[in-house]
């Protein structure tokens, strides 16, 4: 049976071993790595590439959700789970932008966590369920989303054609779909889809599925779901 890889960051040691002695004991979890620094952790994450990161919003060096942009930027296939001491609408946001699956505080029951993670490891991503109860951050993400669709001003980067397969895939991203569905729904395991997911962000430039979405919605290249 392959093991969820995860690599652990908290400036908080005693918090940090919990967790890591709490995933010890899952058979199908392996905590292949930690650090308490963000600059520290990035180094280690990119030598280590593993399935999902979980890590405090607040780190020495590079606050978490810095470090979540520059994983998501070396390997949008990372998944990655903010912890924060503090559950509001600016953090939740923050983290969305910066391509997170899943937010929780610090309060959250180690079942919470253990579930998300499962989840960030399928490509499902937890931290939606979030906006179903905050509709501030919800118009807020909706807002960002029309606004780079219509305005970004950033030059856009040439672009390869998309395969036929690569646009079916697209488009049942941009319908919010996690990759076990598009697997599901399509026919394929779900390691094609990521493997197609990742070739797809690399055609377009993209940093992240959201991204992507956006410049193939420009482009004509999918359609509005």
């Amino acid at each position: 049976m392959d093991k969820i890889t995860v690599f652990l960051v908290d400036s908080q040691v005693l918090y940090r071993e919990g967790i890591r002695r709490a995933l010890s004991r899952e058979m199908d979890i392996e905590v292949i790595g930690e650090a308490d620094d963000g600059e520290e952790a990035l180094h280690q994450i990119k030598a280590l590439a593993p399935d999902v990161v979980v890590l405090d919003s607040k780190l020495p060096s590079i606050n978490g959700f810095d470090l979540t942009r520059q994983i998501k930027r070396y390997s949008p296939l990372i998944s990655v789970i903010v912890l924060t001491t503090r559950e509001d609408d600016e953090h939740l946001f923050l983290a969305i932008r910066v391509g997170a699956a899943g937010y929780l505080t610090k309060k959250a029951t180690y079942e919470q966590l253990l579930s998300d993670l499962r989840k960030a490891y399928r490509g499902e991503y937890p931290i939606n369920e979030s906006l179903l109860t905050r509709p501030g951050v919800a118009l807020r993400v909706l807002q960002q989303f029309q606004e780079l669709l219509v305005s970004e001003k950033e030059v856009e980067p040439l672009m390869s054609p998309l395969s036929r397969r690569e646009t079916e895939i697209l488009q049942h991203v941009a319908g919010g779909n996690s990759n076990k569905e598009i697997a599901h729904a399509l026919g394929i395991c779900n390691q094609t889809v990521k493997n197609h997911v990742t070739s797809i962000m690399r055609k377009l430039s993209a940093n992240d599925r959201t991204h992507a979405v956006v410049l193939a919605l420009r482009n004509g290249l999918i359609r509005v779901p």
